[in-house]
């Protein structure tokens, strides 16, 4: 495999930004589905009719998961958009 050819784009600087910032607001909208997702998740078990405490802590831990790891991104997207507070 050789070397990739990078060609010079025509993309303006301020488009770029733009494209940047409106990658990390699809990203948000993404991440506000998996927690929409993960709080239907504990509805759905709490609803079930012989649902046991082992179980309960097994989906709440899973959730506890997802949920740092959502918070995880949601920092590295902001580290994101930091980088642009006096580029616009």
């Amino acid at each position: 495999m050789g070397m990739p050819v990078i060609t010079a784009s025509s993309t303006t600087r301020d488009q770029a930004i733009t494209d940047l910032i409106q990658s990390v607001a699809l990203e948000e909208t993404a991440l506000s589905h998996i927690l929409n997702a993960e709080g239907e998740k504990i509805q759905k078990m709490v609803a079930l009719p012989d649902v046991t405490p082992d179980v309960l802590l097994a989906t709440n831990k899973s959730v506890e998961s997802m949920v740092n790891a959502v918070s995880r991104l949601e920092m590295i997207l902001q580290s994101k958009l930091s980088n642009f507070d006096g580029c616009l």
